[in-house]
């Protein structure tokens, strides 16, 4: 933690060393330097408790039961020029810190619902098609990201939220050998942690293609060691390795189909009944994306999950969701969610309200509001 903290005053000393140096008038300083903000908040209403049987959260930052959340509000300050050293630094403030904040950070400042967490802090280097980048960073898997703005939907799929990290703290590689082709690979400390608890370091790898303006394909694995239980520095470690898959067809300019597949296996780890054994979770989504004009448009998610062994929610189960969103931009930058989500299990792992009984399905209903600034 006191090293993640020297990293982040040195990245600060870079920023304003930087900023300080280069000459005000250069075209390429301005397009080099970029501030931005952004600030997400929700009504949130869930039928059942927001809790499995396991005392998880069934769903991942859309956890109010009934009222409102300031979810997420951050900016970023990156200097990133085509060649040569740069950086960028993201500290985020809001109740989905949380969920998101790496084990070796505290997100708690004194508020229950407003923590402050700094999900992407790093220094890179640029030398033509290769960026080489060190710090925190955001993890690549999933069709969804950390920061609501980038996706199409308000509530967070299951995959994002159960089958993949938030971030990693490491070191990563990106080569652009032409156009349509990306190569990454990296090495860090593993899921969700800037400590580094002496176990082996987990790999990154990842590739994707722009076939035509039509179709896309990106694949990333991660593996490596990880506890046979989450958030700990001690014990016994499994080797987890997950492979992530995502295809896009932008069918026409207002249509576009996303698939999004998770399979992770780890030698190790502990079971809801306390015993340790080898562990597997896999999982699909799927995105219809339409725009109806340049102020509406909607999004359809489904999604399957299979937690067999009940690892990632406590629950052996196979979780099912379905979710219909819809989007209004009243203004440039400015958007409006309106959301219905429907989620089944194949066993009664949904706590009722006030704890009493269980079922096999939730309900919510949820708006959102959000504004991007630059």
């Amino acid at each position: 933690m006191q090293l993640f903290i020297l990293f982040l005053l040195c990245l600060c000393l870079f920023f304003s060393k930087s900023s300080l140096s280069q000459p005000l008038d250069q075209t390429s300083t301005k397009n080099n330097f970029n501030f931005s903000g952004y600030i997400d908040g929700s009504y949130n209403y869930l039928v059942r408790s927001n809790r499995f049987t396991s005392d998880v959260f069934d769903r991942v930052f859309d956890i109010n039961e009934n009222g409102f959340t300031l979810q997420q509000a951050g900016i970023t300050l990156a200097y990133q020029p085509k060649n040569g050293l740069g950086g960028l630094i993201t500290p985020v403030i809001g109740r989905d810190t949380y969920i998101f904040a790496p084990y070796g950070w505290n997100p708690d400042y004194g508020s229950q619902w407003v923590g402050f967490a700094i999900p992407q802090a790093y220094l890179q280097y640029a030398v033509g098609t290769l960026t080489f980048m060190a710090g925190n960073l955001i993890e690549l898997a999933g069709a969804e990201n950390l920061f609501s703005y980038n996706d199409t939907n308000f509530s967070r799929s299951i995959l994002w939220g159960y089958a993949e990290p938030f971030t990693i703290m490491g070191l990563r590689a990106s080569y652009i050998p032409t156009e349509k082709l990306t190569l990454i690979v990296g090495i860090n400390n593993g899921w969700d942690s800037i400590r580094d608890t002496s176990r082996n370091k987990t790999i990154e790898l990842g590739a994707s293609y722009h076939f035509n303006p039509t179709f896309s394909l990106a694949g990333y694995a991660y593996s490596g060691q990880q506890r046979i239980a989450e958030r700990t520095s001690s014990g016994p470690t499994g080797q987890r390795t997950l492979i992530d898959l995502i295809a896009t067809f932008n069918v026409t300019e207002k249509l576009s189909l996303v698939t999004n597949y998770d399979g992770a296996i780890q030698t190790k780890a502990t079971l809801p009944s306390g015993n340790v054994a080898e562990v597997v979770w896999q999982g699909i989504a799927g995105y219809i994306n339409y725009i109806f004009t340049e102020k509406w448009r909607t999004s359809v998610r489904g999604e399957i999950f299979s937690d067999r062994n009940g690892y990632r929610t406590g629950v052996a189960q196979c979780w099912k969701e379905l979710t219909l969103t819809l989007g209004f931009e009243p203004i440039k930058n400015f958007e409006l969610r309106a959301e219905t989500r429907h989620d089944f299990s194949n066993v009664s792992s949904f706590v009722n309200k006030n704890s009493i009984g269980t079922n096999n399905n939730q309900q919510s209903y949820a708006l959102e509001a959000f504004y991007q600034f630059a």
